[in-house]
């Protein structure tokens, strides 16, 4: 687990979130892992949700992070879940956003866990910090897509369903009170 985490905090290292306070982009990761963690997600999720983000998010770095070596260092069953959360970055936005509305109900449990609480994750994020730039519509849009995409991930684990339905009801909650 802590070998995942460094991997994790050296592949993100000059990232950060999108939010105004320009957050560490491994605290996502590591929220991320917590929720599955806390949920009794098992192991294999926990992993992939510290390493989810690494292949997708380190395409422009000296040293991008590929599947195969996701299996080498972590082996096939973890790097297998990463492959089923990571969206195909050369398709354009809006079909990545569609894919992954149609694709959830098809993924596996681990992977139907790791979505849920990446999706978790980023409503609490648009909530409290929100992306710059955002307009308001943007966020409201997000949610409702975040909404659409956990329909096909649930029933796997309770705990997620429900902590996925009270963070979907705070971010509304606080993008009303911004509007």
């Amino acid at each position: 687990m802590l070998r995942a985490t460094l991997f994790a905090a050296r592949v993100h290292a000059t990232h950060t979130r999108k939010g105004e306070a320009g957050e560490p982009y491994v605290n996502h990761v590591i929220e991320v892992a917590a929720i599955l963690a806390e949920a009794g997600a098992p192991r294999i999720a926990i992993l992939a949700g510290l390493l989810h983000d690494t292949v997708e998010d380190s395409d422009e770095d000296p040293d991008p992070i590929t599947h195969e070596r996701l299996v080498a260092e972590f082996g096939t069953d973890v790097a297998d879940v990463v492959a089923e959360a990571t969206d195909d970055k050369s398709l354009p936005k809006e079909t990545r956003k569609a894919l992954q509305v149609r694709n959830a109900p098809k993924k596996t449990d681990a992977a139907k866990m790791l979505k849920l609480a990446d999706k978790i994750s980023n409503l609490r994020a648009i909530a409290a910090a929100p992306p710059k730039g955002w307009p308001h519509a943007r966020m409201v849009e997000y949610v409702g897509w975040a909404g659409r995409v956990a329909v096909g991930l649930r029933g796997v684990n309770p705990a997620l369903d429900a902590l996925f339905d009270a963070t979907y009801r705070d971010a509304l909650r606080a993008l009303a009170a911004r509007d």
